[in-house]
Protein backbone atom coordinates (compact mmCIF):
# COMPACT_ATOMS: atom_id res chain seq x y z
CA UNK A 1 0.00 0.00 0.00
CA UNK A 2 1.46 3.02 -0.97
CA UNK A 3 2.34 5.82 1.57
CA UNK A 4 -0.77 8.27 2.19
CA UNK A 5 -2.02 11.20 4.61
CA UNK A 6 -4.60 11.56 6.70
CA UNK A 7 -5.24 14.07 8.80
CA UNK A 8 -5.65 12.67 12.27
CA UNK A 9 -8.62 13.81 14.38
CA UNK A 10 -7.42 16.23 16.83
CA UNK A 11 -9.94 17.78 19.36
CA UNK A 12 -9.44 21.80 19.84
CA UNK A 13 -9.61 24.15 23.03
CA UNK A 14 -12.82 25.29 23.50
CA UNK A 15 -11.67 28.09 26.16
CA UNK A 16 -9.60 31.22 24.88
CA UNK A 17 -10.92 31.60 21.69
CA UNK A 18 -9.45 34.04 19.43
CA UNK A 19 -5.98 32.25 20.04
CA UNK A 20 -3.56 32.44 16.91
CA UNK A 21 -1.98 29.00 17.60
CA UNK A 22 -4.37 26.68 19.47
CA UNK A 23 -1.64 24.22 20.96
CA UNK A 24 0.38 27.20 22.45
CA UNK A 25 0.90 27.00 26.23
CA UNK A 26 -2.64 28.34 28.02
CA UNK A 27 -0.68 31.42 29.16
CA UNK A 28 -4.17 33.40 28.86
CA UNK A 29 -5.71 30.79 31.35
CA UNK A 30 -3.18 31.95 34.04
CA UNK A 31 -5.30 33.93 36.74
CA UNK A 32 -8.72 34.22 35.07
CA UNK A 33 -11.39 32.83 37.71
CA UNK A 34 -13.97 32.38 34.84
CA UNK A 35 -12.09 29.28 33.11
CA UNK A 36 -11.82 26.10 35.38
CA UNK A 37 -9.84 23.31 34.60
CA UNK A 38 -12.84 21.79 33.38
CA UNK A 39 -13.18 24.13 30.75
CA UNK A 40 -9.40 23.80 29.68
CA UNK A 41 -8.46 20.12 29.91
CA UNK A 42 -12.56 18.44 29.26
CA UNK A 43 -12.19 18.42 25.53
CA UNK A 44 -9.88 16.05 25.86
CA UNK A 45 -10.65 13.29 28.46
CA UNK A 46 -12.36 11.58 25.13
CA UNK A 47 -8.67 11.00 23.75
CA UNK A 48 -7.31 10.41 27.23
CA UNK A 49 -9.51 7.34 27.95
CA UNK A 50 -9.22 5.73 24.38
CA UNK A 51 -5.16 6.08 25.37
CA UNK A 52 -5.50 4.49 28.91
CA UNK A 53 -7.81 2.14 27.89
CA UNK A 54 -5.28 0.59 25.55
CA UNK A 55 -2.31 1.07 27.85
CA UNK A 56 -4.63 -1.10 30.00
CA UNK A 57 -6.17 -3.23 27.45
CA UNK A 58 -10.04 -2.77 29.81
CA UNK A 59 -12.75 0.21 29.52
CA UNK A 60 -13.06 -0.57 33.34
CA UNK A 61 -9.48 -0.68 34.08
CA UNK A 62 -9.04 2.57 31.96
CA UNK A 63 -11.70 3.98 33.15
CA UNK A 64 -10.47 3.98 36.68
CA UNK A 65 -6.79 5.37 35.84
CA UNK A 66 -8.38 8.23 34.39
CA UNK A 67 -10.81 8.89 37.59
CA UNK A 68 -8.05 8.52 39.69
CA UNK A 69 -5.94 11.01 37.91
CA UNK A 70 -8.72 13.74 37.70
CA UNK A 71 -9.57 12.93 41.45
CA UNK A 72 -5.98 13.50 42.02
CA UNK A 73 -5.86 16.94 40.24
CA UNK A 74 -8.97 18.41 42.04
CA UNK A 75 -7.46 17.02 45.43
CA UNK A 76 -4.07 18.72 44.60
CA UNK A 77 -1.95 15.76 44.34
CA UNK A 78 -1.43 15.96 41.26
CA UNK A 79 0.22 19.15 39.54
CA UNK A 80 0.08 19.85 35.52
CA UNK A 81 2.54 21.78 33.72
CA UNK A 82 0.49 24.53 32.52
CA UNK A 83 3.25 25.71 30.20
CA UNK A 84 2.83 23.02 27.51
CA UNK A 85 -0.36 22.63 25.96
CA UNK A 86 -3.24 21.18 27.36
CA UNK A 87 -3.34 17.92 26.04
CA UNK A 88 0.86 17.45 26.02
CA UNK A 89 -0.15 18.14 29.69
CA UNK A 90 -3.04 16.12 30.55
CA UNK A 91 -1.43 13.38 29.53
CA UNK A 92 1.94 14.09 31.25
CA UNK A 93 0.27 14.15 34.86
CA UNK A 94 -1.83 11.05 33.92
CA UNK A 95 1.15 8.99 33.56
CA UNK A 96 2.72 10.24 36.61
CA UNK A 97 -0.25 8.98 38.36
CA UNK A 98 0.03 5.49 36.33
CA UNK A 99 3.38 5.32 36.89
CA UNK A 100 3.18 5.81 40.93
CA UNK A 101 -0.10 3.96 41.71
CA UNK A 102 -0.48 1.52 38.76
CA UNK A 103 0.11 -1.58 40.35
CA UNK A 104 -2.29 -0.75 43.83
CA UNK A 105 -5.08 -0.14 41.24
CA UNK A 106 -5.19 -3.17 39.61
CA UNK A 107 -7.98 -5.46 40.09
CA UNK A 108 -7.06 -8.83 41.94
CA UNK A 109 -5.55 -11.29 39.50
CA UNK A 110 -7.31 -14.53 41.57
CA UNK A 111 -3.62 -15.94 41.46
CA UNK A 112 -3.74 -15.77 38.08
CA UNK A 113 -0.37 -15.25 35.91
CA UNK A 114 -1.60 -15.12 32.04
CA UNK A 115 0.30 -12.20 29.64
CA UNK A 116 -2.19 -9.69 30.39
CA UNK A 117 -1.71 -9.94 34.04
CA UNK A 118 2.01 -9.63 33.63
CA UNK A 119 2.22 -6.64 31.09
CA UNK A 120 -0.28 -4.89 33.48
CA UNK A 121 2.80 -5.00 36.11
CA UNK A 122 5.29 -4.70 34.23
CA UNK A 123 3.63 -1.23 32.40
CA UNK A 124 6.69 -0.46 30.13
CA UNK A 125 7.10 2.87 28.92
CA UNK A 126 8.02 1.76 25.34
CA UNK A 127 4.62 0.50 24.78
CA UNK A 128 3.15 4.01 26.75
CA UNK A 129 5.95 5.62 23.85
CA UNK A 130 4.40 3.65 21.27
CA UNK A 131 0.37 4.51 22.20
CA UNK A 132 0.97 7.94 21.94
CA UNK A 133 2.77 7.82 18.33
CA UNK A 134 0.87 5.34 16.55
CA UNK A 135 -2.96 5.83 18.49
CA UNK A 136 -2.91 9.01 19.83
CA UNK A 137 -0.86 10.76 16.90
CA UNK A 138 1.80 12.89 19.08
CA UNK A 139 4.97 13.95 17.39
CA UNK A 140 8.74 12.97 18.79
CA UNK A 141 9.00 16.22 20.74
CA UNK A 142 5.38 15.83 22.07
CA UNK A 143 5.93 12.60 22.92
CA UNK A 144 9.10 13.57 25.19
CA UNK A 145 7.63 16.26 26.34
CA UNK A 146 4.24 13.67 27.54
CA UNK A 147 6.80 11.47 29.32
CA UNK A 148 9.37 14.14 30.51
CA UNK A 149 12.87 12.50 28.49
CA UNK A 150 14.85 13.92 25.88
CA UNK A 151 13.27 13.54 22.00
CA UNK A 152 16.36 10.63 21.92
CA UNK A 153 14.97 8.99 24.52
CA UNK A 154 11.45 9.24 23.05
CA UNK A 155 13.16 7.46 19.99
CA UNK A 156 14.74 4.87 21.72
CA UNK A 157 11.43 3.64 22.97
CA UNK A 158 9.64 4.14 20.24
CA UNK A 159 12.47 2.00 18.32
CA UNK A 160 11.87 -0.37 21.21
CA UNK A 161 7.99 -0.81 20.79
CA UNK A 162 8.22 -1.70 17.13
CA UNK A 163 11.03 -4.69 18.24
CA UNK A 164 8.65 -5.97 20.53
CA UNK A 165 5.49 -5.78 18.13
CA UNK A 166 7.42 -8.02 15.35
CA UNK A 167 7.18 -10.69 18.26
CA UNK A 168 3.22 -10.58 18.60
CA UNK A 169 1.56 -13.83 17.38
CA UNK A 170 -0.29 -13.67 13.73
CA UNK A 171 -3.86 -14.53 13.40
CA UNK A 172 -6.73 -14.79 10.94
CA UNK A 173 -8.88 -12.01 11.07
CA UNK A 174 -12.53 -10.76 10.16
CA UNK A 175 -13.15 -7.54 8.48
CA UNK A 176 -16.38 -5.72 8.55
CA UNK A 177 -16.47 -3.05 6.30
CA UNK A 178 -18.68 -2.12 3.09
CA UNK A 179 -16.83 0.54 1.77
CA UNK A 180 -14.77 -1.61 -1.13
CA UNK A 181 -11.86 0.89 -0.96
CA UNK A 182 -10.98 1.01 2.95
CA UNK A 183 -12.02 -2.86 2.86
CA UNK A 184 -9.19 -3.23 0.54
CA UNK A 185 -7.18 -0.60 2.33
CA UNK A 186 -7.41 -2.64 5.81
CA UNK A 187 -7.16 -5.72 4.17
CA UNK A 188 -3.77 -4.58 2.61
CA UNK A 189 -2.68 -3.58 5.72
CA UNK A 190 -3.37 -6.37 7.92
CA UNK A 191 -1.86 -9.00 5.29
CA UNK A 192 1.50 -6.79 5.78
CA UNK A 193 1.10 -7.66 9.08
CA UNK A 194 1.74 -10.73 8.29
CA UNK A 195 -1.76 -11.71 9.59
CA UNK A 196 -4.35 -13.57 7.32
CA UNK A 197 -7.34 -12.27 6.50
CA UNK A 198 -10.24 -14.85 6.67
CA UNK A 199 -12.82 -12.71 4.44
CA UNK A 200 -14.97 -9.28 4.10
CA UNK A 201 -18.55 -8.65 5.24
CA UNK A 202 -20.29 -5.96 3.95
CA UNK A 203 -23.17 -6.64 6.20
CA UNK A 204 -24.37 -8.18 9.54
CA UNK A 205 -25.53 -11.56 7.86
CA UNK A 206 -22.22 -11.97 6.13
CA UNK A 207 -20.16 -10.96 9.21
CA UNK A 208 -22.13 -13.70 11.18
CA UNK A 209 -21.69 -16.49 8.51
CA UNK A 210 -18.00 -15.84 8.15
CA UNK A 211 -17.30 -16.10 11.60
CA UNK A 212 -19.72 -19.31 12.31
CA UNK A 213 -17.32 -20.93 9.26
CA UNK A 214 -14.02 -20.05 11.31
CA UNK A 215 -13.67 -18.02 14.54
CA UNK A 216 -11.38 -15.19 14.07
CA UNK A 217 -8.71 -14.18 15.66
CA UNK A 218 -9.77 -10.59 15.70
CA UNK A 219 -12.12 -8.81 14.69
CA UNK A 220 -12.04 -5.16 12.88
CA UNK A 221 -15.68 -3.92 12.09
CA UNK A 222 -17.11 -0.43 10.79
CA UNK A 223 -20.59 0.63 12.71
CA UNK A 224 -22.67 1.35 9.13
CA UNK A 225 -22.86 -1.44 7.36
CA UNK A 226 -23.77 -0.91 3.33
CA UNK A 227 -27.64 -2.68 3.82
CA UNK A 228 -28.18 -0.44 7.27
CA UNK A 229 -27.23 -3.22 9.23
CA UNK A 230 -25.07 -2.25 12.37
CA UNK A 231 -21.90 -3.57 12.59
CA UNK A 232 -22.24 -3.25 16.09
CA UNK A 233 -25.00 -5.58 16.56
CA UNK A 234 -22.74 -8.03 13.87
CA UNK A 235 -20.09 -8.10 16.35
CA UNK A 236 -22.35 -8.61 19.31
CA UNK A 237 -23.55 -11.58 17.08
CA UNK A 238 -20.21 -12.86 16.93
CA UNK A 239 -19.29 -12.48 20.55
CA UNK A 240 -22.33 -14.34 21.56
CA UNK A 241 -19.91 -17.58 20.12
CA UNK A 242 -16.47 -16.24 20.26
CA UNK A 243 -14.44 -14.49 22.75
CA UNK A 244 -12.37 -12.36 20.42
CA UNK A 245 -10.97 -9.04 20.59
CA UNK A 246 -13.00 -6.26 18.55
CA UNK A 247 -12.06 -3.08 17.40
CA UNK A 248 -14.02 -0.53 15.82
CA UNK A 249 -13.24 1.74 12.92
CA UNK A 250 -15.83 4.73 12.26
CA UNK A 251 -16.11 7.91 11.35
CA UNK A 252 -17.42 9.46 14.25
CA UNK A 253 -15.42 7.83 17.64
CA UNK A 254 -16.51 10.67 19.64
CA UNK A 255 -20.21 9.19 19.18
CA UNK A 256 -19.10 6.10 20.77
CA UNK A 257 -16.63 7.86 23.72
CA UNK A 258 -19.59 9.24 25.85
CA UNK A 259 -18.46 7.46 28.93
CA UNK A 260 -22.44 6.63 29.65
CA UNK A 261 -22.47 3.06 28.47
CA UNK A 262 -19.96 0.38 27.95
CA UNK A 263 -17.85 1.47 24.93
CA UNK A 264 -15.20 -0.59 22.91
CA UNK A 265 -11.67 -0.37 24.24
CA UNK A 266 -10.21 0.25 20.58
CA UNK A 267 -11.53 2.67 18.47
CA UNK A 268 -10.03 4.34 14.95
CA UNK A 269 -11.10 6.98 13.61
CA UNK A 270 -11.73 7.28 10.03
CA UNK A 271 -10.16 8.42 8.07
CA UNK A 272 -6.97 6.34 9.73
CA UNK A 273 -3.77 6.05 9.90
CA UNK A 274 -2.10 2.82 9.00
CA UNK A 275 -0.23 3.28 12.22
CA UNK A 276 -3.01 3.69 14.51
CA UNK A 277 -4.86 0.68 12.96
CA UNK A 278 -1.48 -1.60 13.36
CA UNK A 279 -1.00 0.08 16.88
CA UNK A 280 -4.69 -1.18 17.90
CA UNK A 281 -4.25 -5.04 16.58
CA UNK A 282 -0.96 -4.94 18.46
CA UNK A 283 -2.56 -4.11 21.68
CA UNK A 284 -5.77 -5.67 21.72
CA UNK A 285 -4.23 -9.11 20.58
CA UNK A 286 -0.87 -8.51 23.48
CA UNK A 287 -3.79 -7.92 26.15
CA UNK A 288 -6.56 -10.49 25.34
CA UNK A 289 -6.89 -13.66 27.31
CA UNK A 290 -7.09 -16.04 24.50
Amino acid sequence: MGSRRFKHLEPQPTSCKGRANAHAPPDCLKGDPNVSLVDTYAPYLPYLRRFSRALTGSQTDGDRYVRTALEALVAGDAVIDDRLPPRTALYRMFLGIWGSTGAQLEEPADGSDTPTDRIRRLTPVSRQAFLLSALEGLSLDEIADVMNVSEDGAREMLDQAEADIEKELRTNVLIIEDEPIIAADIEELVSDLGHEVDGVAATRTEAVKMAGQRKPGIVLADVQLADGSSGIDAVDDILTDYDVPVIFITAFPERLLTGDKPEPAYLISKPFKPSNVKAAISQALFFHDS
